[in-house]
């Protein structure tokens, strides 16, 4: 098979879409990528397979040098939000707090926190098809919401240019409204300093 020949075989194989949603752009190298993952799955495979033993009927994630070691390597996707949720603390927090964020929602809002998030959103990953007004469901919904909470839960900080690219991260990778928002105030409110916002 020549490379123009191998090149279309493997367009035909790899999706045009990331498993979160991103188009892949005009000149991606499809024979490339489907080669390279052809080796790399291996690997992500053993991966995937340790971190279910590790969290196997252990009801949460410890602290441990393996637990770093593993995470310094990656997290597989099915893992990931389960484990981010753990290691950041935002479990803890959630567990905490039946309820909160749904009563931040139905709360009393803030028309420059709200305008000021509704002129971001359709900025946010415009070349993700999941936060596509089209899209169905459509994440801006989502979205909104998680930092519309977030502005009201921490008004010292309120809403920022670019934490819309930080929350929709998040919902994609937990598809989960309040975990998202649970996560994004470990970040902001707890893991980075306060000075880098």
């Amino acid at each position: 098979m020549d490379p123009a020949e191998r090149a279309q075989a493997a367009r035909a194989r790899v999706p045009r879409i990331d498993p979160y949603g991103f188009e892949r752009p005009e000149d991606f190298d499809y024979a490339a990528y489907e080669e390279f993952f052809s080796t790399y799955l291996v690997i992500l495979t053993k991966r995937a397979i340790k971190w279910s033993k590790l969290l196997k009927g252990n009801g949460g994630v410890r602290k441990s040098v393996t637990v770093k070691r593993y995470v310094r390597k990656g997290i597989p996707l099915e893992h990931r939000a389960r484990v981010w949720m753990a290691v950041s603390g935002a479990q803890a927090r959630m567990d905490q707090s039946p309820g909160y964020y749904h009563r931040l929602l139905e709360g009393e809002s803030s028309s420059s926190l709200d305008e000021a998030i509704r002129t971001d959103l359709n900025r946010t990953f415009p070349d993700n098809v999941m936060f596509r007004k089209t899209a169905d469901p459509c994440l801006q919904k989502t979205l909104y919401n998680v930092l519309l909470a977030y502005g009201l839960h921490n008004p010292d900080v309120g809403y920022c240019q670019g934490m819309n690219f930080i929350a929709g991260y998040l919902i994609l990778i937990t598809k989960n409204e309040e975990e998202s928002f649970w996560l994004l105030d470990a970040l902001v409110g707890r893991i980075l300093p306060g000075r880098l916002l």
